[in-house]
Parts: structure tokens; sequence; C-alpha cells
């Protein structure tokens, strides 16, 4: 399974530099390996570039290290440009030369001035991130996005972001105060407001800083008209070179105003001071329903008369996708189903303020208006009060832009066209003709955005592989640069410029020369993220092309047809990013959180493993084939053998930066469950590491942990015997240095007989179930074991059989099967599928005689929803119900007054890929008359035999330290639903934490 590696190597003078910065004292990492490149030759555009390297700075000194070497004549043809969170959708810090990420180090948020409301932070900090440090102050940084929770400030600078309620708080220019930036050839800008005399003391600097402010002044006091004739005068303006604002409202002298939205062509931002603003004390957003988009896109010019905070728009398609999503749980309950009056459209109309008597007043005022109003047909409208209603609509509105890639088929929404920006007045005429432009190609499409800024994001459907179709986006990028500007509007409206600059010349017509002259004051030899919006005056190279940069599609379209269906869920990542989450305390990838390497990401394996199909068939290997054609596992010995001495010689082989990747994930599923194009990453890595081991002999670990359901029936039979070997420092030590596994668990001692004795457990079988009557059927129920809590937590065990009967119910306990998740874990996917055959058809035989399944572990009970169905012969495998599935439906509806509080920290497998699981379990509780919250929590960091294996100590840690360790003393008794976040907290806090099920079994009892 050889992936070869591209054979051209980098420019001899990309090597030399990072000798020569790692010589400097340069602190942060270099990076040079294909991996690493790999996942930053991607974004969330349809374009790809694979850059030379990639370096991440640790502070202001690093980049001034770069930006001073760069500038020596022997390096001029070095190209850098900086990145941020990478979500970016027109290939804005994509480059072919070196990628400077200052995401990784620099995201400490530096100051908070509550009084004066203000903040200093560094370019990495994340937009959520500081509002939540904002939030205990009642403040906020209001410029809003939909990656807000991946999205850095210095990217939001670098592409001047906007988003909701732009008309209200303006975009990410209007908050910044202050901007720190390394220039090229590492001097120090500190821009702000300049008065006359500042800016004359300015421009008399030498160096590249006075020839920076000499330029700009000239600019603004001799191009006054022709600035004034050609910046449209909308809320979005124009991002980047914003020669119109070089002068504030106060007459000031204002840089930041050319530098938010310059994509990093002009310098590096280090450090922002921004203002931010009082939280709003009430917020009711008015959802309203329409027959159709257009009539949605018609009735925003009355709606904005109403001076709303701001008012979004989602079309049917983006609608369909969210009630496919995990997200629709939370927020069905505002958009009613008619199946006679379908809902095409929606607008979100939101009214904020201090005084909720005030708002409300706007609110009822509002509807009076809709209910009157018949110029447009509505279907009707809901509210949502108070913040965390509002949150809830605005997170399903938030996930529009990765919900569109999440189609069935290789024909799929795509980005290169989707933020252009009209008079809101023109929308819906504009968006007609946009529409008459899509529909005359035969081009499906979706629609979603702010219908008060007249930005709406608009995205075509292609399928990228098909060059006929690739083909489209030239004369379509075309067409709508035409159509938006005789709309008195823009094409890049709200994204930026990227890989779609070559527009810039036209627009700007005469006054082009004079963004030149800017760039060329600040990048002469044109080195700073060359090809985007300008070039410098005697540039060489010109503005980058969309048909003459490489796309995704180029590239995906060499994978074999069969290959790319097959790894679908891995492929289909469209690059949204939402996996690079920054909060600790949302299960999202925590190997992510843990590491802040973008290979340890979904979309980092989700790029590793699609560059890797394409080597594989680069090489001529089947992946496929090789799956299905392995021989032996002791023919195939001595040539794993072989390979393994040729890794440890260091051979190249592309597959083993893959398999550090692969090896890394926690097989937790949050992503599964949470990414909203369903990218999954262990089903992927479980198939890659399948064939990866074709190759290379695995370790002993993996047969240890494959074989523990097994094998631990056996040594349950002696468990004083196992349990003292197993315990013994001898053992543990020789486990952990020469099988790398370490804090084994040890057999539990209760005696399960008495138990089963004492609530008259039966043995499931078919002949027993199938002599109950009707009667009995619905008063029994069969317990599916797992090796886990049968056998290292069966007091847990013996509580639900407890409950079972004590609620009345007869008991079958089925007999023990092995599950096969850990085989599936670690890539032993024929062993696997046994297991899954001979266990699903015994259970499947169990639940044809009419009774309910249940099991005990969320992680173990949920892999035969999920990978069962995926075995052949499997796919009609029985639903094993959860305990709270089961509880839900046999306790009565008997509400009483709640006696106490209990946290649920809930299993992230569990609450990701069953969204309701934890809304049940608080019924549950509330029907016994006690209350349970659901803690907001990330993983554990166990994640089943992860927290086991002594290559994954440090990150398991750190990942328990980021968010269960922060939970576990607060007030109310804490549960946990997952075997592994048990067994963590035991390991980690030393405390030994209740299921669910035992404080509803004490209150059932106590009764």
């Amino acid at each position: 399974m050889i992936a070869r590696l591209p054979t051209a190597l980098p420019a001899a003078q990309y090597p030399e530099f990072l000798d020569a910065l790692r010589a400097s004292g340069f602190r942060g990492q270099l990076s040079a390996d294909y991996a690493t490149r790999t996942v930053l030759a991607t974004d969330n555009s349809i374009y790809q570039r694979l850059p030379q390297a990639a370096v991440f700075p640790v502070d202001a000194d690093d980049v001034a290290r770069i930006a001073t070497l760069m500038a020596e004549p022997r390096f001029r043809q070095i190209k850098l440009t900086p990145r941020g969170g990478g979500t970016g959708t027109n290939g804005q810090s994509l480059t072919d030369g070196i990628v400077v990420d200052l995401s990784r180090h620099m995201n400490t948020i530096l100051e908070i001035n509550v009084a004066e409301r203000w903040v200093r932070v560094q370019a990495g900090v994340v937009k959520d991130q500081l509002n939540a440090a904002l939030k205990p102050h009642g403040l906020f940084f209001a410029p809003e996005l939909s990656t807000s929770n991946r999205a850095t400030v210095g990217g939001m600078i670098n592409t001047d972001a906007s988003g909701q309620g732009s008309c209200t708080y303006g975009k990410t220019r209007d908050h910044v105060l202050e901007l720190h930036s390394v220039l090229l050839g590492g001097e120090r800008l500190h821009s702000h407001p300049l008065s006359n005399a500042d800016l004359e003391v300015a421009c008399a600097q030498p160096g590249r800083i006075g020839v920076v402010y000499r330029t700009a002044r000239q600019i603004q006091e001799t191009q006054g008209d022709l600035i004034e004739s050609i910046f449209p005068k909308l809320n979005r303006c124009l991002t980047g070179y914003d020669l119109a604002h070089l002068r504030d409202e106060q007459g000031r002298f204002n840089l930041n105003s050319v530098l938010c939205g310059a994509e990093g062509s002009l310098g590096y931002i280090v450090e922002a001071k921004l203002n931010v603003l009082p939280i709003p004390k009430y917020s009711v957003l008015v959802n309203v329903r329409y027959s159709s988009f257009m009539d949605a896109l018609r009735d925003a010019n009355a709606l904005l008369a109403k001076k709303p905070l701001s008012i979004e728009t989602v079309d049917s398609k983006v609608l369909m996708l969210a009630m496919k999503d995990i997200v629709w749980h939370s927020v069905a309950e505002y958009f009613p189903a008619d199946a006679e009056r379908p809902t095409l459209g929606i607008n979100l109309v939101e009214f904020s303020g201090e005084e909720i008597d005030e708002v409300n007043a706007r609110v009822a005022a509002f509807v009076e208006h809709l209910q009157a109003d018949t110029t447009i047909e509505r279907l009707g409208h809901t509210l949502a009060e108070g913040a965390e209603a509002v949150t809830r609509v605005y997170t399903m509105r938030k996930r529009s832009v990765g919900l569109l890639g999440n189609v069935e088929g290789e024909i799929r929404p795509q980005p290169f066209v989707e933020d252009t920006a009209v008079p809101p007045e023109k929308l819906a005429d504009y968006i007609a003709e946009f529409r008459a432009l899509l529909d005359g190609h035969g081009l499906a499409y979706g629609m979603f955005g702010h219908v008060d800024a007249g930005v709406l994001h608009v995205r075509p459907a292609l399928d990228m592989k098909d060059p006929a179709q690739a083909a489209l986006v030239k004369p379509i990028s075309d067409a709508v640069a035409e159509l938006t500007q005789r709309y008195g509007g823009l094409l890049w409206g709200e994204h930026g410029k990227g890989l779609r600059s070559e527009y810039v010349p036209a627009f700007f017509g005469e006054l082009y020369p004079a963004l030149q002259s800017l760039k060329g004051a600040f990048d002469p030899h044109n080195q700073l993220n060359p090809g985007k919006i300008c070039t410098p005056p005697d540039a060489t190279d010109g503005l980058l092309k969309v048909n003459e940069v490489t796309l995704r599609g180029d590239l995906d379209r060499t994978i074999d047809e069969r290959v790319w269906q097959s790894f679908g869920s891995a492929v289909h990542c469209n690059g949204n990013g939402a996996c690079y989450n920054f909060d600790p305390n949302d299960a999202m990838c925590p190997s992510w959180k843990a590491t802040r390497e973008r290979q340890h990401s979904p979309k980092g394996r989700a790029s590793l493993i699609r560059e890797w199909l394409r080597l594989q068939g680069a090489a001529n290997i089947d992946v496929l084939q090789a799956a299905r054609g392995k021989m032996s596992w002791i023919k195939g010995l001595p040539e794993r053998l072989r390979n393994n001495l040729s890794r440890q010689r260091g051979e190249p082989d592309f597959s083993h930066e893959v398999y550090d990747a692969m090896a890394g994930c926690l097989a937790c599923k949050s992503c599964a469950g949470q990414c909203p194009i369903k990218v999954n990453v262990p089903d992927f890595r479980s198939r890659f590491l399948e064939l990866y081991h074709g190759r290379y002999q695995r370790p002993l670990r993996d047969y240890l942990i494959g074989s523990l359901e097994f094998t631990i029936p056996y040594m349950a039979y002696a468990p004083g015997l196992y349990n003292a070997v197993m315990g013994s420092k001898w053992v543990s030590g020789l486990l952990e240095r020469h099988v790398g596994m370490l804090d084994s668990p040890l057999i539990h001692r209760y005696n399960l007989q008495s138990t089963l004795r004492a609530c008259k457990v039966e043995v499931a079988s078919v002949p027993a179930l199938r002599e109950l009557t009707p009667a009995q059927r619905e008063r029994s129920v069969v317990l599916v074991q797992d090796a886990f809590t049968r056998y290292f937590e069966t007091p847990l065990l013996a509580s639900l059989i407890q409950l079972v009967h004590q609620l009345g119910y007869r008991v079958f306990l089925a007999p023990y099967s092995a599950n096969g998740k850990p085989l599936h874990v670690q890539g032993f996917l024929g062993a696997f599928a046994k297991a899954a055959v001979r266990n699903g058809t015994q259970l499947k035989a169990l639940a044809d005689c009419g009774v309910p399944l249940m099991g005990l572990d969320p992680a173990m009970t949920l892999v035969y929803r999920q990978e069962y169905q995926k075995v052949p012969g499997l796919s009609d495998c029985p639903k094993v119900l959860l305990p709270q599935e089961w509880l839900i439906d046999v306790l009565p509806e008997n509400p009483q007054p709640a006696t106490q509080a209990y946290r649920l920290m809930a299993h992230c497998t569990e609450k990701t890929n069953v969204p309701a699981s934890t809304s049940q379990w608080e019924k549950v509780f509330a029907r016994m008359g006690l209350t349970l919250v659901t803690e907001a929590t990330g993983c554990c960091g166990m994640s089943g035999t992860y927290g086991h294996e002594a290559r994954n100590q440090a990150t398991s840690r750190t990942i328990f330290e980021q968010s269960w360790a922060t939970k576990l003393d607060k007030q109310g008794e804490a549960l946990a639903t997952g075997y592994s976040c048990r067994s963590q907290v035991k390991r980690l806090a030393d405390r030994q934490l209740r299921h669910p099920l035992e404080v509803v079994l004490e209150r059932h009892l106590a009764r």
C-alpha cells in the first residue's frame, strides 16, 4: 500500500528560507511534511493550492523574523500568505508559497477594558472565544458571521467580515480601534486614527512606514472624485483597500480602512484593539413563513420599514436539509409543518433592546403589520423569545453554509458567486435575473442570506469532477460580475475577493492604478499573498483568474469513481470547518482542540484520506480490491515485518503521515453527528487502518484491544488471579513499556448471580420468548450485555436489572456475545463483520419475538444502529434501545415537584448521534420528581480504549482538563452515562460518578 508522494519537490529557495528562519531564532514550528501541506491546501472554497511549507509563529517577534528575512534580496521570490481559521470561501489564504498560520499559538485575549468597552487580542483569537470571555461583563464583539465558532479575529479583519446584523452593527472595520501589523522588512506598524499633525509626523517617518503613509495620503488627496464615484453606497461597501474611508467622520486619517479586508496582501496583522458593545438585554425573533422564496425576498423591504435589528432569509432547500440535521430537534417548534401549504421560504426578523416592554411593544406592532398587510401572502409566524430561543434558531441558520453541502449525489452547491451585494430595494429583481441566469444553464441552487443588507448567498449546484460542469465557473462568474455591477452592487459583498480578484481592475477602472501604488508601498516585490486584490505597478505576475487556479475537482476526478463512492463520507468534506469549533464544552473533535494541529481534525483527516486515495490510484493500486483480496495473516507476516523495518529506516510513504493522523482520532463519532456534511472519521479511519496494516505489521496493543471482548469472559472465571496480575506494578510497567497500554480496568468481584436470582432473570432464547403471551411480551424486556458494564462495572448492570424488575417488568438477559466495537475501531473489519453477523443474527431472532431489546452503555449500544447497518446482511438489525428510550415509554406521566437537582454529563457519541437522548433523561427525572440539567461538556478524553493507550496520555489528559475537569465541582451531583467517561473521571480525578439510572432506582425504592 505505498502512497507515492508527488515527484515535484519544493523550489530550492524554500528549504533555504526555512533553514535561515530557523537560524534566525524563530521559536515556532516549521513544517514541510506532506500531511501539513495537504491539509492547508484547501479552505471552504472550490480551489486547491499546495503550499511549499507552513510556519507557526508563537508571537509578533516570530512574525517579524519572517518579514525581515523575506525582504532580503536573496529571498525576493519567496511568497507568504497569512492564515487564520482557514474557512474562507474564495481561497484568500491559499498559496503555493508558505502559509503563515497565526492561529495555533497567537490566540490570547490580552486585555479587557470593561469601563471603556474595548479589548486587545492577538490575531488568532476566535470570535466566539472572545465573546465567551466578554459575556460575564455584559459585552460582546458585534460583527456576526456563520463561522463564528472557528473564525479568528485576524481573519475577520483581513476579510472585513460581517453577516447577520450588519445594518445595525456594521462590519469588522467599524469596530477596529487600532491595529498592530508587521510589514515587509520587519517594521512594526501601529495604525489608528491620526490628526493632521500626527499624519505629518507619520509621513515623515523613515523606512516603509513613511512610504505607506505618504502614498495613502497622496491617493486620498488626489483621487477623491474617483473614489466618490466608484465606491458604492452600500452597507457592505468594499472589502479591502477601502480608500473611501481613509478619512473618518471626524476627519482623522485612518490607515486601518485599507488594512481591513486586505487579505494579508499588505502586511501581517498580529494584534488588534477592538471596541465592544453591551449585549442587548432582550431579543425576540419573528419567524415568518412563505409559500415561495421570492415572496420572502419581496416582503423584505416592507419589513425593513419596521426597523428591526436584522432580517435573515432562508430558502426551502436549506430548510429541507436542516430538517435532517442534528439541529432540527431544537427548532422544529418554530417552523410547524403543513403538508397542504409547505414553507418554501422564511424571514427571521430580530428585535432587540434593553427594555423587555419596549421590545415586546415593537414586536406587537410588527405582528399587527403582518396580520393587516395583504400585499404579500404569508403562511404564518412564530416568536422565539429570549436569548436562548433566539440562539437556537440562529444556530440552524448558521449551519446553512455546511448544510448546503449535505445533499445526495455528486452535484452539490458550490461557493464562487455566493456573496454578491446590491441595494436592498433592488434585491428581489436582481435575484430574479440571477435565478434566470442559473436556470438558463439548467442548474439547481440554494439560497440564504441577509436581505436587510442586500446580500444573498447563492450556490449553484455543480459536479466539480465533471470538466464540462467545472468549466461553467468562469462564464457564470463573468455574468454575475456584470449583473451585480448593472444593479449598482458588488460581486464580492461579504467574503472577500481572494481568487476572484481578476474582476478588480474592471470594477475600479481608472482608480485601479491607485490601488496598485498602495500595494507597491507595502509590498513592492509582490511577496505577500500575491495575485489577490491587486499587484504592485511593476509586478511581472498578474492577478489570479478563477479558471487558471487548480480546482479541487481537477484532482478529485483522477480518483476512481468506485473508490470515490465507497469513501463518500471523507471525500465530500467541503471544508466548512465546523470541526474547528473552539468551544472546549462542545463535543466536536476533541483531538483538534487538544493538539491545535489541523490534521487532527475531521477536515484534516478527510483531506488526507482524499489525497491518499488519489495517490493510491496514481500508483495503480486498487484500494477496494486490496481490501477484498487480503492474504492470510501468516502468509503476509514476513512482508509486513520487512515493511516495518523499511519504515524504521525512514523510507518515505505518505501512508505513515495519514496513519499518524488517524491514530490520533478518538473514534467518538461526534463528527458523524455534528458535521453538517456528516463526515464520519471513525468509519474511514477503520477502513484505512485495515488497508495500512495489510502492509505494515500491527503492534501487539491492537491485538489486545481487539480481542478484549472475547477473552474477558474467560478471565472472569478467575477474577482474583486476573486482578492480581493486572494490578501488579511489574505487569503494569511491562504493559506500558512494551505493549503501550496502561491503567487496565480490573474485573469487578460483584456477585451478579445473586441479583439474577433475586430478580428472577431468565436467559433470553427464542423458545422462551415465543411462549410469552402478548400481554407478557408487553411487560418484558431483553437486556443486551456489553463487555464493559458486564465485567468491569457489574454493579451498574445489576442496578439496571433491579430497576426493570422493580418497575414490574420481566427481565430476560441475552446470552453474552462480543459486540465488536473494539475490532471496528482498530480496523479489524473482517473480524468485526463476523462478530456483527453472529451477534446481530442472535439479536434479530430475539427481537422478532416481539420483546424490546435494551443496552446499557451508549457507545456499545449505538454500534447496532450504525456500524452493524453497514455489514452485508445486517441492514435490518433490530434497534437496541438506550435506557432512557425505554424508560420514557414505561414510566407514567406523573410530574411531581422537584426535590433534588442533578447534572448530566452525557457521553459524546450518545448526545451527538442521538440528539434527543439528553432531553429524554431530563423527562425521566421529571417523572420521578427530580430535576436534571444537561451540562455542556466536551469529550472526557477516554473514548473507549483511547485513554488506555500510552501514546495518547498527554492528549487524553488535556482533553479531560479542557472541559470535564472544570465541571465536576459545580453545584449538584454530576452523573455520567458513558462507561469510558466514568472510568476517566475515576482515573484522573479519583471520583466515582453515578449513572442516571442509579438515581432513578434509588428514587423508586425510596417511594
